[in-house]
């Protein structure tokens, strides 16, 4: 169980945040106008039957969620398991660090590098029970599981985080930052410095503080894995802050890469377009859930479990010993 120290700690981040979302979700209301009598436009999947084409199958119901999101509370389930994945002892003795690892992507990253042989430490902020869930998986996999709870904005937690996976396993080999704050805005008047600034100093200031606090415990063989998104790479219209986080994190791997190349530490990001995680969920209105993922390729939001395997790949020295500075794009196909 976390201590209270760590739930206090935590206890301020997840009132600001929920503050943001608040504040977003009140003028969403606001601003809704009645529905127009008028004709609408057909749907892409009345546009998809019309040219003879299947429509896109995803059926997800309207929801939201508060933040940050609790992937119990997710309908349907996220799937993380990957069942057909069997592991080959690719990170066999190794240890590994993800930041996020309660839930989502983090959570089935943290499930596939068990299944490989490593021990995982999880940051989290305040989900108790999934962070739980979680390890009860990772444990099922043969291997240890620490959890931590915290907030990667701070630097000090990132060096007590850090200090703790070390004594634990003897080791980090592997750091995954995936922790991330996102909250949509219909134009950059609708952001807050608050909101601005709770994005920031969690998506870059977050992954800053890990990265810093893991370099003196890494070593020729080991390597940083971050999490980017299309958002990163094309933009999104109502979540400008949150873009401008992925398009630094992009080229924070590419210079910290540059950086770490001598020491024989690889660095590489991952490139997700939309993933069934309680992101989403908590921080869309519940209608807008229900087009989640429909704009990609495949006309559906990718679940976590394949999204994993790429993490697996750039982590494994026998499978990715000469990438680094990667902009790995896993997208479901073309995009932008």
């Amino acid at each position: 169980m976390p201590t209270r120290k760590a739930t206090s700690r935590t206890g301020a981040t997840i009132k600001r945040q929920r503050a943001i979302q608040a504040a977003t979700d009140h003028d969403e209301q606001r601003k809704t106008t009645p529905k127009s009598t008028s004709a609408k436009a057909p749907s892409k999947n009345a546009a998809a039957m019309a040219a003879g084409r299947k429509p896109a199958e995803n059926s997800l119901p309207a929801q939201h969620l508060h933040k940050p999101g609790i992937e119990r509370d997710l309908d349907p389930r996220p799937q993380f398991l990957a069942p057909s994945y069997v592991g080959s002892g690719k990170l066999a003795g190794m240890s590994a660090l993800i930041t996020g690892g309660d839930s989502g992507i983090g959570r089935a990253v943290a499930v596939l590098f068990a299944r490989e042989g490593a021990d995982v430490a999880i940051v989290y902020l305040c989900e108790d029970v999934d962070a739980e869930e979680t390890r009860d998986y990772v444990e099922g996999e043969g291997q240890r599981c620490l959890l931590i709870r915290g907030d990667v904005r701070d630097p000090a937690f990132c060096r007590e985080a850090v200090a703790k996976t070390v004594k634990a396993f003897g080791k980090l080999s592997v750091l995954v930052n995936n922790a991330a704050f996102q909250e949509h805005a219909d134009s950059i008047e609708d952001i807050t410095e608050a909101h601005f600034d709770e994005t920031l100093r969690t998506n870059l200031y977050g992954y800053f503080h890990m990265a810093k606090a893991a370099s003196p415990h890494l070593g020729s063989g080991c390597s940083i894995i971050n999490t980017g998104s299309e958002t990163g790479l094309f933009g999104s219209g109502r979540l400008l802050d949150y873009s401008m986080t992925k398009g630094g994190i992009h080229a924070f791997t590419k210079a910290l890469a540059s950086s770490m190349v001598s020491r024989g530490i690889r660095v590489n990001a991952v490139v997700p377009g939309p993933v069934w995680t309680p992101l989403n969920p908590a921080d869309q209105p519940a209608e807008r859930v229900r087009e989640f993922g429909k704009s990609s390729a495949m006309g559906r939001p990718a679940q976590p479990e394949e999204l994993a395997p790429a993490y697996v790949f750039l982590a494994a020295p026998s499978c990715a010993s000469y990438i680094s500075g990667a902009v790995l794009p896993v997208m479901g196909g073309p995009t932008g």
